[in-house]
């Protein structure tokens, strides 16, 4: 029997998520008061507009745009209205007036994180954010809580579910980018102005997200290396293909030794040959998935819907139970930990491998000069595919030389590709993408 009282649970934004919180906690709300052993009372929806339309029917009685007294008669505050202020501003009103919050801003995250989570401690309230991250995996709570007395060497994830669309169907259907983005942005899976997703900006503040949580260090958004789609071609693909591996843009976090044997941490978003018997190569359509190397736990995937009204609010409403039992059962809020304080390496500093496709003259010589720029920067050739087209003018045939790195750092590697593209042995240098998941 429940005999705690009704905890208020307030709601900022009531666009596609936060539509879809309000109307399955009205309409599961004894179930989940059940679940929690306290009624839950949302007491309002916070929206910017009254009439506008919405993608749930909602009671018009809870709606208000009254946000500040709505925050203050709450014991739980959801806060889905997305972009930085006054999403913040709202956040650290509910925090210092004691209610725990749940949000799926990652932008605010990734900006703000230190100083919402510091002032969450200062007032031993909570703030959950599994929606912030792959929708509706549960992958925060893992690595907040199953993993937190592990060491995670690596995350690899598709954290971005309008690349992998797009990725995906030039991979399966020989699309171009701008075809594949056309129908991504028809079916829904891409927003009118698509430049979050394909740019990395999204991933990007995943990825700062994912790093924070599993190396207990704050890593800011603008320590992450960004790189988006926009550069890749379906020739890419099909050679991506014909070679064994499949595109895919991932956020990689992982710990790593400088030159002087100091351990640190990395994250980086950018596109990636993934090979085709890794588990990430079969994540299809706008699917995320989350790929983790641990020391004691070994491999885990997590695999799921990583956006959607109705996958996201499944989360949030996750969230919003473990905040309720927290009312319940009594206790101050669980401090992050993120006392780590490792260094954030820069980009030079990972360790990976390429594949550079060249354009060169077919003639004597030109494989030892290529062969020589390799050993003056370090780098040792694994793999070599060369195909000769003849011209039609007769002239000398161009070679297309696909070459295979061994791991090497990332600054020597680039190195490499600079000296390679300066050499006059080099016609154009095609292609260079890092060869992750091996």
């Amino acid at each position: 029997m429940i005999e705690y009282r009704n905890l208020k649970v307030a709601l900022l934004g009531a666009g596609n998520v936060g539509a879809q919180v309000a109307s399955l906690l009205l309409e599961h709300s004894a179930e989940l008061a059940e679940r929690v052993g306290a009624g839950l009372e949302l007491i309002g929806i916070a929206v910017r507009d009254l009439d506008a339309e919405r993608t749930a029917d909602l009671p018009r009685e809870l709606l208000t745009t009254d946000t500040e007294s709505l925050i203050l008669n709450a014991d739980i505050v959801i806060e889905l209205l997305g972009g930085l202020e006054p999403a913040r501003e709202y956040i650290l009103q509910a925090l210092n007036s004691g209610a725990d919050v749940i949000t799926g801003n990652k932008a605010l995250l990734a900006t703000h994180g230190p100083e919402l989570f510091e002032a969450a401690e200062q007032v031993g309230a909570q703030l959950y954010y599994e929606a912030a991250v792959a929708g509706a995996i549960p992958i925060i709570r893992p690595l907040h809580d199953s993993l937190a007395g592990d060491r995670v060497r690596r995350i690899l994830g598709i954290v971005n579910g309008t690349t992998n669309f797009i990725l995906d169907r030039m991979h399966t259907t020989g699309a171009t980018l701008q075809e594949a983005l056309a129908t991504a942005t028809e079916l829904g899976f891409a927003e009118a102005d698509p430049t979050a997703d394909i740019d990395g900006y999204d991933a990007a503040q995943k990825a700062a997200i994912l790093a924070s949580l599993a190396f207990h260090t704050v890593v800011p958004l603008d320590a992450v290396h960004r790189e988006g789609i926009t550069g890749i071609t379906l020739e890419q693909v099909e050679a991506a293909r014909h070679a064994g591996y499949v595109i895919k843009l991932l956020a990689i976090c992982e710990r790593l030794v400088d030159a002087q044997g100091n351990e640190g941490v990395s994250a980086r978003v950018h596109p990636a040959l993934v090979p085709q018997d890794h588990p990430l190569a079969a994540v299809h359509g706008g699917k995320n998935a989350v790929f983790i190397e641990a020391d004691a736990a070994g491999d885990l995937m997590f695999y799921g819907a990583g956006a959607g009204g109705l996958e996201t609010a499944s989360a949030v409403l996750g969230d919003l139970v473990s905040a309720a039992r927290r009312h319940v059962i009594g206790g101050p809020g669980i401090a992050e930990s993120r006392h780590a304080i490792l260094p954030i390496l820069p980009m030079a500093s990972i360790t990976t491998r390429y594949q550079i496709t060249l354009a060169v003259p077919d003639q004597p010589g030109v494989l030892a000069a290529i062969a020589e720029l390799f050993l003056e920067h370090g780098v040792s050739v694994e793999t070599l595919v060369q195909s000769v087209r003849a011209q039609q003018d007769g002239s000398t045939p161009t070679a297309t030389l696909v070459i295979g790195t061994h791991e090497a750092s990332e600054a020597s590697l680039a190195a490499t590709v600079s000296s390679l593209a300066e050499s006059p042995v080099v016609e154009t240098v095609s292609s260079v993408l890092r060869v992750e998941g091996l």
